[in-house]
């Protein structure tokens, strides 16, 4: 208990005296990658595996998939917790999902959204909840939601299209009720970060015209197309809920997963150099440019799903692409990628097992980009072309920290102080919200928590401490154990 005292009044002192400019990082660039893995649940793609589970069952298959991603070397992990205009937790709002109970509104018995952030957080790992904002069904019938559903108390606000059901996004009280849902999640529960993939307005179906008409004639004023007006919708969603989300909590991190094309040079000279037959800002009116440049997201994570040398859209023009839309913003570029298509021979690149890790390879070469998010969980567990493998022994066989956004408020804790050895057991005292560990000068393992139980072996090690947005501290003092 002496020794304990001590060491505490130690680092009073160090919190005391340690000046702002000495809370420098202990790691070099190749300690820093973020490495996501997208769970998604519409559908039951990923997790649950399917509806009506047992709560026990639901709870273990999520603790499995997480053991194994982190056996990879995942690091963040994005949950897809309202798929459907519905939740994977109590809600006043809005009904619980039918993924959980294959009934809509059927409570499941436990709050899932407390339990997978407390997991994915046991391991290390970052939580990113993820929300699509404006679909409602994949059905188009609003009598088969539950009785009490949004969507049938305020009919005005929905509209069909495709064979499924959306919010109509140009109604403002679309857009307050979507802030509010999301920001009520955010308040209530301990995630790192919010976000959205690439649906805004639904992808174009051909023969069928997306039925706003009345919607812009009532609030389009001062817009001289429709298209103009969208986008403002969008807009104005991503921008305020960018100031409210760090205004509640400064430390979360709020991301965009858009479709991998812009504007090609066909449309617009600044657009990059494909053939794609969609746009984020023509066709899905989600113009990314603007957010990143008004730094509305602080990270965006553009979908590129096709190989290296593709004609219709080249990965290889692409990704240097947006590094340049990012560059000078702040905002952290990821790269989502596709590895579900790994195996499949459309096109036949993909038949090559090394065509993913060749990706992962020009991100670590670019400028500007900070990671990688791969999509989708099952396919990359079933190890296609043994690419799960290479992941774990090879490509990220070495463990990162996820990089710091710039974008995002933080700052580096005091150095942690170790305490002497207990068995084969290091022991810290420290403020971080997580720790690294340092074996010989190299980063050996992330952990929360203030101990860690040592490899065989007489190695020099070092802790470091990081706050929740991953400024690191100075390292503690080096010690040689076992």
């Amino acid at each position: 208990m002496r020794r304990l005292a001590i060491a505490m009044a130690a680092l009073l002192v160090v919190v005391t005296a340690l000046p702002a400019a000495a809370a420098t990082s202990h790691s070099d660039s190749g300690n820093r990658e973020l490495r996501g893995l997208w769970i998604a649940s519409v559908a039951n793609i990923d997790w649950p595996s399917k509806p009506g589970l047992p709560a026990a069952q639901q709870k273990q298959d999520y603790e499995n998939l997480l053991d194994r991603a982190a056996a990879i070397g995942v690091n963040a992990v994005f949950v897809q917790i309202r798929p459907t205009a519905d939740s994977f937790y109590p809600s006043s709002l809005e009904p619980w999902s039918q993924y959980l109970t294959g009934v809509q509104g059927q409570d499941p018995g436990y709050d899932p959204l407390r339990f997978l952030v407390a997991q994915a957080h046991l391991r290390n790992l970052e939580f990113h909840a993820w929300f699509n904002p404006y679909r409602i069904s994949l059905q188009s019938d609003v009598a088969k939601l539950a009785p009490d559903h949004p969507a049938r108390l305020h009919p005005d606000w929905v509209v069909t299209y495709g064979g499924q059901l959306y919010y109509n996004p140009g109604i403002p009280a679309v857009r307050a009720f979507v802030e509010k849902v999301i920001l009520d999640t955010t308040r209530r529960y301990d995630i790192d970060g919010v976000h959205f993939d690439d649906y805004f307005y639904p992808y174009p179906v051909a023969g069928q015209q997306f039925p706003d008409q009345q919607t812009y004639a009532q609030h389009g004023g001062g817009f001289a197309t429709v298209a103009d007006w969208r986008r403002d919708n969008v807009n104005k969603l991503i921008s305020e809920l960018s100031t409210r989300i760090h205004a509640l909590k400064p430390w979360v991190a709020f991301g965009v997963s858009p479709f991998g094309i812009w504007r090609d040079a066909r449309t617009d000279p600044t657009g990059s150099d494909t053939r794609g037959g969609v746009h984020d800002y023509d066709d899905l009116y989600a113009d990314t440019r603007t957010w990143i440049r008004n730094r509305w997201v602080d990270y965006i994570a553009p979908q590129l799903y096709w190989p290296v040398g593709y004609t219709i859209a080249d990965y290889g023009k692409l990704l240097p692409w947006w590094a340049n839309e990012v560059a000078g913003t702040g905002v952290s570029l990821y790269v989502g990628q596709a590895v579900y298509k790994i195996g499949t021979s459309s096109p036949t690149p993909w038949l090559d097992p090394d065509e993913m890790p060749r990706h992962i390879a020009l991100d670590r070469a670019t400028p500007g980009v900070s990671g990688d998010i791969l999509f989708n969980t099952n396919t990359l567990l079933a190890n296609p072309l043994g690419f799960a493998d290479r992941l774990r022994t090879d490509v990220y066989a070495r463990p990162a920290i996820v990089p710091v956004r710039p974008t995002v408020a933080g700052h580096a804790p005091p150095p942690p102080i170790l305490l002497p050895l207990f068995g084969n057991t290091l022991h810290w005292i420290g403020f971080g919200a997580s720790y690294a560990v340092y074996q010989d000068g190299q980063l050996l393992t992330t952990v929360r928590g203030a101990s860690f139980a040592l490899p065989e072996g007489r190695h020099r090690y070092a802790v470091t401490a990081l706050d929740r947005t991953h400024h690191e501290s100075r390292p503690s003092g080096t010690e040689e154990y076992r």
